[in-house]
């Protein structure tokens, strides 16, 4: 193809800036799971950004942030090791904050693997210019940042500027993916992660993050798939909560995600879920390898 641009980008930050809400809306499809609550996604997750003529492959990375458990510790590598391989990198901050040590920790990598990094200041629509202007003078003061925009990634303003910005650092060459995919999930990858939103948007202040969905079954053979998944929780008490009165939560759960696990398959799902206790599973490392968290190496 020519004139055709194609490269990989790292989306860097601390939780709950909005790295999977920008991720989505540059490929206007839901490739990553978004809550109002930090470190919501869990590993590396490629969403593909497919134009004319070019294709960005987005790495939506976990929040870096200070672990408490296994789990987020390997939250962190996972994050620092997006930079590795990557043509661009940025880094996500949210409007009027400070340069805090984790942000200077994400620029000093950066520059010593001799990415460009781009600052995007998102959610910039909820606060006035006046504090923005300091903010960003605080940034540069820290690196010679390719480009700094500001943005919203809910309202989708400021993206195709930030577009524009990433495709200066790429060279012409082939796609990575096929034109017509915009996730390198699997299907199950992707039900799966669709579970555990419904879980974290209905039930986010009782079970934030102690949750694990693994899809046991996937029958895709007649008109209506069927799946069968697992929800994990760390503490029997999280069970009955999970469950709900008379199972009215888990039927809510079951109802929000069946409804997009069918705009995913275009078909019609027969979704059955099933709750289980693994106690302290985010401190076990053959919990998290079986998981799918830790993959061997």
């Amino acid at each position: 193809m020519s004139n055709f641009k194609s490269g990989f980008v790292a989306i860097v930050g601390r939780p709950n800036v909005g790295k999977s809400t920008l991720t989505n809306a540059f490929i206007g499809e839901k490739a990553a799971i978004v809550s109002n609550k930090p470190q919501t996604t869990r590993s590396n997750l490629a969403a593909i950004d497919n134009g004319e003529n070019y294709q960005i492959v987005f790495v939506d990375t976990p929040g870096m942030h200070s672990p408490r458990t296994k789990l987020g510790e390997y939250m962190n590598s996972v994050a620092g090791a997006s930079l590795a391989d990557v043509d661009v990198a940025i880094l996500v901050v949210e409007a009027g904050k400070e340069v805090y040590d984790l942000e200077k920790n994400i620029i000093k990598k950066a520059a010593e693997k001799n990415i460009p990094l781009i600052l995007a200041i998102n959610k910039a629509d909820t606060v006035d210019k006046e504090v923005i202007l300091p903010q960003i003078q605080a940034f540069t003061n820290e690196s010679d940042f390719a480009a700094i925009v500001p943005v919203s990634a809910f309202k989708k303003d400021g993206i195709e500027e930030l577009r524009k910005e990433i495709l200066k650092h790429f060279d012409e060459g082939e796609p990575f993916y096929d034109t017509e995919i915009y996730a390198d999930s699997t299907v199950r990858e992707m039900s799966a992660e669709i579970i555990r939103e419904k879980i974290l948007r209905l039930l986010d202040r009782e079970i934030p993050h102690g949750t694990a969905v693994e899809i046991e079954k996937m029958d895709e053979t007649g008109d209506v798939t069927k799946i069968t998944a697992v929800i994990y929780c760390e503490k029997a008490s999280h069970k009955p909560i999970i469950i709900g009165k008379k199972g009215e939560a888990i039927k809510r759960i079951g109802s929000y995600a069946r409804k997009d696990i069918e705009k995913l398959l275009d078909t019609q799902v027969y979704l059955e879920l099933w709750v289980k206790v693994r106690e302290d599973w985010r401190n076990k490392g053959t919990a998290l390898k079986e998981l799918g968290f830790v993959k061997e190496k």
